[in-house]
C-alpha cells in the first residue's frame, strides 16, 4: 500500500460523510427564507401552528398507545413510556392512571388555549415521578428530530456592505444582493452580523396581529386546529421587537424588505443544550436573566440605526425551556419566595423582566413528595397557589409484576457478568409492595362482603391487584362478589390523606437492598436468599426509615418481618412448581386437561347436548362420575346444578369482554385450577418426593447410589431447570436443596 492510499481512503470518507450531512440538512429543511417557511404553514397547518402543549399532546400521540387490562378495570397505556427510541431504556412501569391523567391535562390546556396551571407531580419519594418527566422529555427530544415534530425559529441576517454611512441606515448592501428575495442563504463571508433569537419566538409572530389574524383564519379556518393564544395574541420578544421595529422605520414600512433578514431555522429539543426542555433544581437562584448585549463588542458589526437602540439578550432556564417543557425539580424544597413568580407566569404565559416583559409558550411541570406538599398546603400563600397548579398524584406501584420488572432490570445493571438467579427481582418486589397494602375498611363495602374483605391479608391483595386471584377459602358465590368489587378495593383510599402506595418501602430503599445482595460474597452467583436477608438487615434500621415505624394492623399490615416469611413462602412456591414440573414424573398439565374436560362435560349437560367419546367415537351423555369428582376436589357446596350454571355464566361474562376470542380457561378459572393442581400433586407427593430428593443427590454431587434410571431422570431434571427455567447449576443446587429440607424431607 502506498502512502498516497490511506489519504486517498479518508478523502472519500470525508466527502461520503458531508455528502451525508448536506442531503440530511437539505431533506430536513434546516434553513428556510420567510416566504419558504410560509409555504410549509399553508402545506401543513397543523404541525407548524401548534402550541407547546399541543405540541406535547401531538408526541403522546405520535408514540400511539394500548388499552392494558387489569383486574380492577382497564386503561389506555401509551407508548411513549415504554422508550422506543431506546430500545426500552429507563422506561415507565405502570402508573397508567398518572399518564392518563397529565395527558387529560394538556388537552384541556389547548382546549383554553393556552398552560394556565403548572402540573405538579407529587407522591412518596422513589415513586418515579421523575422517571415520568425524563420519559416525557426524552420522548420530546426524538419527536422534535423527526419530520412530524420539526420546530423552527428565526434569526437576523445583516449582509456585508461596502460602508457605514449611506442608504436606509443599514448601510450600503451590495449590488449583487439587491435583487436578492432572502439573505436567508448568504455564506458567512458575505454576512456582517447575525442575531439570533434565544427564546425561539415562532416565525408567525413577525407577521404583525391584525394580519396574522387574517392570515391564521385562511390557514386554519377550514381545519379542526385549536389556535393557542400565544400564536393568535403573542407578541415578538423585546430584542426580536426592536429589530423588526428598527428595520420597518428604515425600510420606511416596507415589510417585505424587513422579512429579507429572517433566517427560519429548525431547531431540536436538548436536554443537555437546555434547548425546549429544561430542569430547574431546588436552588436558591432566579430562572431568567438579561444583560445589553448593543453594548457587546461582538456585535460592532450591526447596522449604525440598530447600534443605537438598547437590545438585551435573555438567558436562565425559563428562557431556554421557551416553545417546550420546563421541568421543577422538587418544586417545593425552594423558598417560597423564589416561586411567587410562578402565580403571575404560569397565569399570565408571560415572565416581567426588568426592561421588558418576555412572552412564552411553555408547559409548566414540577415534582415534589408528599411531605412537603402537606406543608405547603399549611401555608397562608397556598390559596393564591391553588389555582395555578393541577396536582397529579404518583403513588408507589402496586402491581408485583411492574415492581419485579424495574428491579429485574436494577438487577441485570448491578450484577454485571453474576448469574441472577430465579425470582430474586420477584422476592424483592413482592415484599416491597407487601410493606405498601392498605388494611381495607369494610364498612365501605357490601355487608355481604364484609367478612371477606376483613380476613384479606396484604399477600391476598397483592394476588387480587396483580392477577384478579382470589383467597382459596372463599365459597364461589363470595369469589365472584370480591371480584366483582376489585375495582372498588383498588380506588378505596383514594381520597385519604395516607391513601394505598403513599406508604413503604420504596424503589430507592430496595435499591440498596438489591445492590448488596449483586455483590454479596456469599455465593458465586445473585441469589434471593441473600435478598431475603438484606430485608432483614433492613428491617432493623427503624430509625432511618419511617415505614418501619408504623403500628402493626391486624391481619398482618405493616408487620414488615412477618412480611418476609410471605415472601420466602412464596419463592419456595415457585421453585417448587419449577422443580415438581422439572422432575417430569407426573405430567404437569394433567391437571389442566381434567378441568378442560370438566367445562366441556358441564357445558354439554346444562345444554341437554350428548358428547362425543374421544376413545369411542360415540355420542354419549355427559360424564356425571367426572364431573362429581372434580367438584369434590373443588370442594363445591351447595347444589352442584347452580355452580356449573355459575361456571357457565362466568365464560359467558369473560366472552363479553374479549369479543371474538377463545375462553382462556386459565385465566378465568385460574383458583379452580390451583386446587386441581394443589390437589394433583397432593395425590402424587411420595413419587415426587423421590423425584426431588434423586435430583439434590445429583447437584451435590452425591449421586453414586442412584441407579441408571434414576440418575437420567435427575439430569433431565437438572437440564429442565437450567434451559427452561434459568438456574444455574449452583443456584438449582442451593435453591432445590433448601426446598427439599423444608417440604420434602422424610
Amino acid at each position: 500500500m502506498s502512502d498516497r492510499e490511506p489519504t486517498a481512503l479518508v478523502k472519500d470518507l470525508l466527502v461520503g460523510l458531508g455528502a451525508a450531512v448536506r442531503d440530511d440538512f437539505t431533506r430536513n429543511r434546516r434553513v428556510m427564507s420567510f416566504a419558504e417557511y410560509l409555504e410549509l404553514v399553508v402545506a401543513e397547518p397543523s404541525r407548524q401552528l401548534r402550541s407547546s402543549t399541543q405540541y406535547l399532546v401531538d408526541c403522546f400521540d405520535y408514540y400511539g398507545s394500548a388499552p392494558v387490562k387489569y383486574p380492577w378495570g382497564e386503561i389506555n397505556r401509551f407508548h411513549l413510556f415504554d422508550a422506543p427510541w431506546a430500545n426500552g431504556e429507563d422506561r415507565l412501569f405502570g402508573q397508567e392512571a398518572v399518564q392518563n391523567s397529565v395527558y387529560r391535562t394538556l388537552r384541556s390546556f389547548v382546549q383554553d388555549g393556552r398552560p394556565n396551571k403548572l402540573v405538579l407531580l407529587h407522591g412518596p419519594n422513589g415513586s418515579a415521578k421523575s422517571t415520568f418527566i425524563r420519559c416525557v422529555g426524552r420522548a420530546l427530544e426524538h419527536y422534535s428530530t423527526l419530520d412530524e415534530g420539526a420546530l423552527y425559529r428565526f434569526s437576523w441576517m445583516f449582509p456585508a456592505h461596502k460602508s457605514t454611512r449611506g442608504g436606509l441606515g443599514f448601510g450600503s448592501v451590495d449590488a449583487s444582493l439587491a435583487s436578492t428575495d432572502s439573505f436567508a442563504y448568504l455564506p458567512d463571508d458575505a454576512v456582517d452580523a447575525r442575531l439570533p433569537d434565544e427564546l425561539r419566538d415562532h416565525p408567525l409572530l413577525l407577521v404583525p396581529l391584525d394580519e396574522r389574524a387574517k392570515l391564521l383564519e385562511k390557514v386554519a379556518g377550514v381545519s379542526t386546529l385549536q389556535l393557542s393564544d400565544y400564536l393568535r395574541l403573542g407578541s415578538l420578544s423585546p430584542k426580536n421587537r426592536a429589530v423588526f421595529d428598527a428595520l420597518l422605520a428604515g425600510y420606511h414600512g416596507d415589510l417585505v424588505q424587513v422579512l429579507r433578514h429572517v433566517r427560519v431555522e429548525r431547531f431540536e429539543i436538548s436536554h443537555r443544550y437546555r434547548t425546549g426542555w429544561v430542569t430547574v433544581e431546588p436552588q436558591l437562584s432566579v430562572d431568567a436573566s438579561e444583560r445589553q448585549v448593543t453594548a457587546d463588542r461582538t456585535l460592532g458589526a450591526l447596522p449604525p440605526s440598530l447600534q443605537s437602540v438598547a437590545l438585551y439578550e435573555y438567558g436562565g432556564e425559563v428562557v431556554g425551556a421557551n416553545r417546550g417543557m420546563i421541568e421543577f425539580d422538587d418544586l417545593l424544597k425552594r423558598p417560597l419566595e423564589h416561586y411567587k413568580y410562578l402565580l403571575t407566569t404560569v397565569e399570565r404565559a408571560a415572565l416581567s423582566m426588568q426592561s421588558a416583559t418576555l412572552f412564552l409558550d411553555l408547559a409548566f411541570v414540577g415534582s415534589c413528595n408528599d411531605i412537603h406538599l402537606a406543608a405547603f398546603r399549611e401555608i397562608p400563600d397556598f390559596q393564591s397557589f391553588k389555582g395555578r397548579i393541577e396536582l397529579v398524584r404518583v403513588p408507589f406501584i402496586l402491581d408485583v409484576r411492574h415492581e419485579e420488572a424495574l428491579y429485574r432490570e436494577r438487577l441485570r445493571e448491578a450484577a454485571g457478568p453474576r448469574h441472577v438467579a430465579p425470582h430474586t427481582a420477584y422476592v424483592a418486589a413482592l415484599w416491597a409492595v407487601l410493606t405498601r397494602m392498605r388494611k381495607p375498611q369494610i364498612e365501605r363495602f357490601p355487608s355481604t362482603l364484609a367478612e371477606a374483605i376483613g380476613k384479606l391479608a396484604p399477600i391476598d391483595k397483592v394476588d387480587l391487584y396483580a392477577t384478579g386471584q382470589v383467597p382459596e377459602d372463599l365459597t364461589p358465590d363470595r369469589a365472584r362478589e370480591l371480584t366483582a368489587h376489585i375495582k372498588d378495593l383498588w380506588h378505596e383510599s383514594d381520597t385519604y390523606p395516607i391513601y394505598e402506595g403513599r406508604v413503604g418501602a420504596s424503589p430507592r430503599e430496595m435499591q440498596g437492598v438489591l445492590l448488596a445482595a449483586a455483590g454479596s460474597p456469599r455465593y458465586a452467583y445473585v441469589s434471593p436468599l441473600v435478598v431475603l436477608d438484606e430485608i432483614v438487615e433492613l428491617c432493623k434500621q427503624t430509625s432511618l426509615y419511617e415505614f418501619l415505624r408504623q403500628d402493626v394492623q391486624p391481619g398482618g399490615y405493616h408487620d414488615h418481618k412477618k412480611l418476609i416469611e410471605v415472601a420466602r413462602t412464596r419463592l419456595f412456591d415457585r421453585v417448587d412448581d419449577e422443580v415438581r414440573a422439572a422432575v417430569g414424573l407426573v405430567e404437569e398439565s394433567e391437571y389442566t386437561r381434567v378441568f378442560e374436560r370438566y367445562v366441556n362435560h358441564v357445558m354439554h349437560g346444562i345444554r341437554k347436548e350428548k358428547i362425543r367419546n374421544a376413545q369411542t367415537g360415540r355420542m354419549e351423555d355427559p360424564d356425571e362420575n367426572l364431573m362429581k369428582d372434580v367438584e369434590k376436589t373443588l370442594e363445591v357446596t351447595g347444589k352442584a346444578d347452580d355452580f356449573r350454571q355459575s361456571l357457565i355464566a362466568k365464560i359467558g361474562a369473560w366472552s363479553l369482554d374479549h369479543k371474538g376470542q377463545k375462553p382462556v380457561l386459565d385465566e378465568i378459572f385460574s383458583d379452580m385450577q390451583r386446587k386441581l393442581r394443589d390437589a394433583y400433586f397432593e395425590k402424587h407427593k411420595k413419587t415426587i418426593a423421590k423425584g426431588i430428593t434423586d435430583l439434590v443427590l445429583l447437584l451435590v454431587g452425591n449421586d453414586g447410589s442412584l441407579g441408571a434410571l434414576a440418575r437420567k431422570a435427575a439430569e433431565d431434571a437438572r437440564e429442565r431447570l437450567v434451559e427452561k427455567y434459568g438456574y444455574s447449576r449452583e443456584s438449582a443446587r442451593d435453591l432445590v436443596g433448601a426446598l427439599a429440607s423444608m417440604r420434602y424431607r422424610s
